[in-house]
């Protein structure tokens, strides 16, 4: 094949592709929503693309999250702690899937999201609650960034396309425990 057909093929089947919202929720996003937001929109565009909300958020984004994202090159040009009844209103993005990533927001009463989205909890300690040296809490930043770009790197990594519902259910769920 010539490198002229094999980028039309490639560029055809890119188009035919599927195109997911995702919603990444914690009590204050400010820090983990945050950072799955950026490695999602980082590692898995233009496929994807990446929200994060919480249910009480802090109004301000941790730098050390920052941070994390800008040594990724997973940036977040816009980040903002936002309430995630920005997305329960009728003009939104619809989302095709919501992971919770802090304990205290899986146990919410969240709102009803249209469109029935594919949920499943991806807990992760919270790094903005770790007490000690600014090593230490970077540390802490540090592993919450590598969990959740390992379940990320899965995510985008499923044939959703030909998967069942069910069997969708059951990674999601297995890609939490990663």
């Amino acid at each position: 094949m010539r490198d002229d057909d094999e980028l039309r093929v490639a560029a055809e089947r890119m188009l035919a592709m599927r195109h997911y919202n995702v919603l990444f929720l914690c009590t204050g996003n400010s820090a983990r929503s945050i950072m799955a937001e950026g490695i999602l929109n980082h590692k898995g565009a233009p496929r994807f693309t990446g929200y994060s909300a919480g249910s009480h958020p802090s109004g301000a984004v941790r730098p050390e999250a920052l941070r994390q994202l800008e040594k990724a090159g997973a940036t977040v040009p816009c980040a903002r702690s936002k309430s995630w009844d920005e997305f329960a209103v009728q003009g939104s993005p619809r989302m095709d899937f919501i992971f919770t990533v802090c304990d205290n927001a899986a146990h919410e009463a969240c709102p009803l999201w249209p469109g029935r989205p594919a949920t499943a909890h991806w807990g992760v300690p919270d790094p903005a609650a770790v007490k000690g040296t600014p090593e230490e809490i970077a540390q802490a930043f540090a592993d919450a960034y590598a969990v959740l770009e390992r379940r990320i790197d899965a995510f985008v990594n499923l044939p959703l396309e030909t998967l069942e519902k069910d069997t969708v259910k059951r990674e999601l769920e297995r890609i939490g425990k990663l």
